[in-house]
């Protein structure tokens, strides 16, 4: 077995098969590198491209689809690298992708994650959303990136080209040990698709362990393939499984206040949906939070078994102060203008 398993998730993918796996084949021949397919029972011809067009490729069929957390935990519990890499199928990768990254884990034991720099497809004098040249997050559990703050993307001028410790790394091509993935218990299923990457990675944090971004590595992403970034449903993901976040990870001190600020602060932007009329949005953060309250019981459970497995409570990664305040009233729109 290779060192390396790069695992790409698939769910009635084909076209992204076909006009992106061409990349990550002919840019990922390396004696330690491996590249698996993990299928979320397609019905589409997905299953066949691949027997057809790539037959030496590994391919985990799943029985169902299980959503981007659950059915990444189902293929990699299957397989036995010291290293994953999960990538997402609408990335298009670059021909030194992946040796910058796979040397900092053969050279630094103390890092448990990382990501590549990430710049948008469509447009690729740009950073993409979810990612740029890495993750942080503010108090108030509001993620933004090293190159993208809320919808305020930056041009790339290699203004962010250097390695730096980070709060949380893109699930869009993420690379983890493979120990730190089982140990930690993996991505959270329950959040189904969306922040749970973030969740991961804080829980990795609250462990000691160390995360980059290491832009020596190029990638582009599509981003919104699977779920566009308008889509009512997205938002209900995302403001859901926000709090998922926050309830499971919160330092005891400032649990509640932190938690009751970010409720507060939902019921704002639900009345101005409903203001606007994006009557979609309103519902999709009112139904976010009666989701959340019916799993609370089950959330409590999963904090209660990680609560005694913190080892770190403060990370100089997390900004401490709101995001949306430096935003909108600051005038704060790039990663540089924020100091930590």
């Amino acid at each position: 077995m290779n060192r390396i398993g790069i695992v790409i998730l698939n769910w009635n993918g084909k076209e992204l098969l076909e006009k992106f796996l061409p990349s990550v084949v002919s840019c990922s021949k390396r004696e330690w590198a491996d590249i698996i397919v993990a299928d979320n029972a397609s019905s589409d011809e997905s299953i066949s491209f691949l027997a057809e067009t790539y037959p030496d490729l590994q391919v985990i069929k799943l029985d169902k689809n299980y959503g981007f957390a659950k059915g990444y935990n189902k293929a990699l519990e299957q397989l036995s690298h010291a290293y994953f890499v999960l990538l997402n199928s609408d990335v298009e990768v670059t021909e030194n992708w992946l040796d910058p990254i796979y040397n900092q884990f053969e050279n630094e034991p103390n890092i448990a994650a990382a990501q590549p720099k990430i710049k948008a497809y469509h447009n690729q004098s740009e950073f993409e959303h979810a990612g740029a040249s890495g993750g942080f997050i503010d108090y108030l559990g509001y993620p933004f990136c090293r190159g993208r703050i809320l919808d305020q993307i930056e041009n790339d001028h290699n203004q962010y080209n250097s390695e730096i410790d980070i709060f949380w790394a893109s699930g869009a091509a993420l690379f983890i040990r493979a120990n730190v993935y089982k140990q930690t218990g993996g991505l959270d299923d329950d959040f189904f698709a969306h922040m749970e990457e973030i969740d991961l990675c804080w829980r990795i944090k609250n462990q000691g362990h160390r995360i980059i971004a290491e832009p020596k590595s190029t990638v582009y992403h599509v981003g919104g393939a699977t779920l566009p970034y308008d889509s009512p449903n997205k938002l209900f993901l995302n403001f859901r499984n926000n709090l998922f976040l926050l309830h499971k990870n919160l330092p005891e001190n400032n649990f509640w206040p932190i938690l009751l600020q970010r409720m507060i602060l939902d019921g704002v932007a639900a009345l101005k949906f409903l203001v606007s009329g994006e009557f979609a949005n309103f519902y999709a953060v009112f139904k976010a939070h009666l989701s959340y309250y019916s799993m609370i019981s089950k959330i409590r459970k999963k904090r209660k078994h990680l609560v005694p497995l913190v080892i770190k409570k403060e990370h100089k990664e997390m900004y401490h102060n709101s995001i949306i305040f430096d935003f909108y009233l600051r005038k704060k729109k790039h990663f540089s203008d924020i100091s930590f």
